[in-house]
């Protein structure tokens, strides 16, 4: 580090860190207005793909959709790069569609720094940022490590898995960040000394091997849907329409397990070298072989890091077992046999935060002008960086401009209830965004991402007013078609009765409205459009979410009034000056954590791991009490 320091520019935000979180931040603040200088260790690690080369997939690609309604990138640059794209979970209900692809991931992160340095009000920076610099517990400026310092009104830490990080595989330790890239060995200590609380997490990815040395004749190939659909609202199918790559499915076997047992103690997973805590719902191929030991296969999928290389990516495989048993218990697989590695799997730990330290708008709470975003908070996964960092760069906006934050309530978006997750009731693990973790999952499916967020988009003034009024035409077509098939009478015909009959639906009797045909589980809108003669051209995404709406209207219907009853706890304000261990009659845990945790709301408060329901009456009565004696000073 440089002894003389030199105010070397003056910015609205700093972004510490290019990844997927410092890439939406970056954009958000840029194009709202504010001067932004992003930073990375290195300008190759911008939107870098480190782990797997794909995006979305489980409640992952409802993150993306909801980012790219509310005016962020990451929807618009996968459907640019994409090698191979589908809807999964189309065997269930739309709550859990989801699209995922395949990304060219060298395109990825090169279309993606194209768009960055075509942003006006946008300044990317190779430096490492050592130290953040307040005064009166206020965010002032950054410095790095040549020793410039850039003030600034606000920080956005989005450091990914850099942080005092470390690659292990069996006996060898790198001190490096992910793809060998230098890791940020100062900063965590400048966070400390702030008062800022880290915990250390461990994360993990599988080997890459030379496709030539792969025998596909032994897998099964997976191919993309024929009918695609976009992540981005903005772009129509036929505009991103490509020939697709194939991926590949094969499997373990008990040779594999067996070399993982015999070899478990040359792990540092189990030898005790990984301090860190890895993801429990993405573990390592040895975690999986001792944790589901009844087992007899677990799933591997052959997938390509991209369309002009030969590395290619063996999702299930991640471990961190010494390089000489990788490769023997990778060959023991059917078709990798004889696969040669080019880049050895690996574990990576790294710094984070204890998430309870920040506010629902993603800023510290002892800090002001410092945010959180992505991995640094605690989460995994490209898409929950993103929609952190979309988040965060729109909060620090509003922060600067004196405005309220953008909060996102659980029955808004997926992004809220991840928010609300991290930072309500804190993470021991890396989090993963799942559905199962979505209370109102059936008003957040992904093909209404649009309909719940855009408007939201277009008052902070990240979607264009052109975008929003195609928009206001779509809502109005939806309408349309809705009242169109609730107004249809299909009648008890002899070909009607052949046409039910042909799907095993049950005969009618008489006259029935469309839209309770379409209501029958065995019955869908594209089926109904061989008797449905008035059914006019409309836009696909269009036509599919006014079936949605009609076909699921009564379970819809249900989960608004859960909502209703949510919001009025939400709606239930607490004080922000109260001090929760003066209360007479709260448990001594569920004080210290709502001191902690700083509750808005009576529902916020709910939600807190450690908070029963007697707590929760106890604050409200107190609540009312204080509010009642006050009123009564004031007569």
């Amino acid at each position: 580090m440089a002894n003389n320091y030199y105010v070397a520019d003056e910015c609205d935000i700093v972004v510490v860190g290019a990844g997927h979180a410092g890439c939406e931040a970056a954009l958000a603040g840029a194009r709202l207005g504010f001067k932004t200088i992003v930073f990375a260790i290195n300008l190759d690690s911008i939107a870098m793909m480190p782990c797997n080369p794909s995006i979305g997939g489980s409640s992952k690609g409802h993150l993306v959709r909801e980012i790219d309604a509310l005016g962020g990138e990451m929807g618009k640059n996968i459907d640019k790069t994409y090698l191979q794209i589908k809807t999964l979970n189309t065997s269930k209900g739309p709550a859990v569609y989801s699209l995922r692809a395949q990304a060219d991931k060298n395109r990825y992160k090169e279309e993606m720094k194209s768009v960055m340095e075509r942003t006006p009000n946008l300044k990317i920076k190779q430096g490492e940022v050592i130290k953040i610099i307040t005064e009166n517990n206020s965010v002032t400026g950054v410095l790095t490590s040549s020793g410039a310092v850039y003030k600034t009104k606000t920080v956005i830490l989005s450091t990914g898995t850099y942080l005092k990080a470390r690659c292990l595989f069996g006996e060898t330790i790198v001190q490096s960040g992910p793809n060998g890239l230098k890791a940020a060995s100062e900063l965590s200590q400048s966070l400390i000394e702030m008062g800022i609380k880290l915990y250390r997490f461990k994360t993990g990815t599988p080997a890459r091997i030379d496709k030539k040395t792969v025998d596909f004749s032994k897998m099964t190939p997976q191919y993309g849907d024929e009918n695609i659909s976009p992540f981005s609202f903005e772009h129509t199918a036929d505009e991103i329409k490509r020939e697709q790559i194939e991926c590949y499915l094969t499997y373990t076997n008990e040779n594999t397990h067996n070399i993982i047992r015999k070899n478990l103690h040359r792990s540092p997973l189990y030898s005790g070298v990984i301090e860190g805590t890895g993801p429990r719902y993405c573990p390592s191929i040895e975690d999986k072989v001792v944790r589901f030991s009844d087992k007899q296969r677990h799933q591997i999928f052959i997938e390509p890091e991209g369309e002009n290389t030969n590395e290619l990516y063996v999702q299930g495989m991640s471990s961190s077992l010494p390089e000489d048993v990788q490769i023997a218990l990778y060959r023991t697989v059917e078709g990798l046999e004889n696969c040669e590695f080019m880049r050895t799997a690996y574990a990576i730990e790294y710094d984070c935060i204890d998430a309870t330290q920040l506010k629902l708008s993603l800023e510290f709470k002892n800090i002001k002008g410092l945010f959180g975003a992505g991995q640094f908070n605690g989460t995994s996964g490209y898409e929950e960086a993103a929609a952190q960092g979309l988040i965060a760069g729109i909060n620090a906006a509003m922060l600067i401009q004196n405005k309220p934050p953008v909060i996102l309530k659980r029955f808004d978006a997926y992004i809220g209830v991840l928010i609300d997750d991290i930072v309500t009731k804190g993470t021991k693990e890396p989090y993963r965004m799942m559905t199962s973790r979505a209370e109102y999952r059936l008003l957040l499916r992904q093909d209404n991402a649009d309909e719940r967020l855009t408007k939201i988009g277009h008052d902070i003034g990240l979607i264009s007013d052109e975008r929003y009024n195609k928009f206001v035409e779509k809502q109005k077509t939806i309408e349309e078609e809705k009242q169109r098939i609730r107004s249809v009478i299909i009648g008890a015909k002899p070909e009607i009765q052949e046409f039910l009959k042909k799907y095993n639906s049950s005969p009618i009797k008489s006259g029935v409205r469309l839209s309770e045909l379409l209501k029958r589980p065995e019955l869908n809108y594209e089926i109904l459009g061989e008797i449905d003669p008035s059914r006019p051209i409309i836009d696909s995404e269009a036509a599919n979410e006014a079936a949605i709406q009609i076909k699921y209207e009564g379970y819809i219907k249900q989960q608004f009034n859960q909502v209703n009853e949510f919001k009025k706890l939400e709606n239930k304000i607490i004080p922000d000056d109260i001090d929760y261990s003066k209360i007479r009659g709260l448990r001594l845990e569920a004080a210290q954590k709502l001191n902690d945790i700083r509750p808005v709301n009576i529902g916020h408060a709910f939600r807190i791991s450690g908070v029963s329901p007697a707590d929760i009456s106890v604050i409200m009565i107190y609540i009312q009490q204080t509010k009642r004696l006050k009123n009564t000073e004031e007569e």
